[in-house]
């Protein structure tokens, strides 16, 4: 399988940049399989139920979210009815929407995509990786399910990597969202699991994070609450991250970072 993630998309330019390049980039890349972030879509603060659609009619299979999640009020009863955008697993029970979905892929084939939400830095929620252990013992990789796509929204790079070795050999892909930056550190794991500790976000990096720089930084100047953030409305580059896996397994057999537009340097995957 053929499997395209892409990191948090952040305001009208990452928006705006996901929605003109990615049914291409779908197409160049074969993708059989396409998940987004979307979670700073709207203004940097959440995803409304109107951008989730263009998401999923431009070519995203599922969209995950994160501590943004309830950000936009009108995403909660559009989480009851649409269960391709996810919401973290690790919410306490009863919270509304889901935290995981198995969608169908071309060639009679089927996805887990599952979306957590870490402690460490963050709101603590429940425990990540029992959650997300008991959503990986419903199926089983390679027979059940051909690929299983862990969305990691955490502050800190050892929660991530924890993740990554806890869950090694039970996913195809381990990726890290949340803060914003693509990390160089994009390999297979020792059992097969691809693993990337932050995919980048969707936004311009002429940026704090995605916020217009000038507001971020007076911040970390003054320590004292400035106005309010805003979006950085610059060129977008898209970030993300590419996986082949063997549909027998499902582990992966290649990992390659995806970087397009923008002020980055740029990743393409070969053919």
């Amino acid at each position: 399988m053929r499997i395209l993630f892409l990191g948090d998309v952040v305001g009208r330019s990452g928006r705006d940049a996901l929605t003109s390049h990615l049914p291409s980039l779908r197409a160049t890349l074969r993708a059989d399989l396409v998940v987004v972030n979307g979670e700073n879509a709207s203004h940097g603060f959440g995803l409304a139920p109107d951008m989730a659609r263009a998401f999923l009619a431009a070519g995203a299979d599922v969209i995950t979210l994160g501590n943004h999640a309830w950000d936009r009020k009108e995403i909660i009863p559009f989480l009851e009815t649409e269960p391709r955008v996810i919401r973290p697993v690790n919410f306490p029970p009863g919270t509304p929407g889901r935290g995981a979905v198995v969608v169908d892929v071309p060639g009679n084939r089927r996805a887990l995509v599952v979306n957590v939400m870490g402690r460490l830095f963050m709101d603590p929620l429940d425990d990540p990786f029992r959650a997300v252990q008991a959503e990986l013992q419903r199926h089983r990789l390679g027979q059940t399910i051909q690929a299983a796509v862990i969305d990691v929204h955490a502050e800190a790079t050892s929660e991530k990597y924890a993740f990554g070795h806890s869950f090694d050999g039970l996913a195809s892909l381990i990726v890290g969202t949340h803060t914003h930056t693509p990390t160089a550190d994009h390999q297979i794991l020792p059992g097969g699991t691809a693993y990337q500790t932050d995919a980048g976000m969707c936004g311009d990096y002429d940026s704090v994070i995605g916020m217009q720089k000038g507001g971020a930084a007076l911040r970390f100047w003054r320590k004292m609450p400035g106005e309010k953030l805003a979006p950085a409305e610059g060129a977008a580059t898209l970030c993300g991250l590419f996986i082949e896996t063997d549909d027998a397994t499902g582990l992966a057999t290649r990992v390659e970072p995806v970087r397009q537009g923008g002020r980055l340097s740029q990743a393409m995957p070969g053919a």
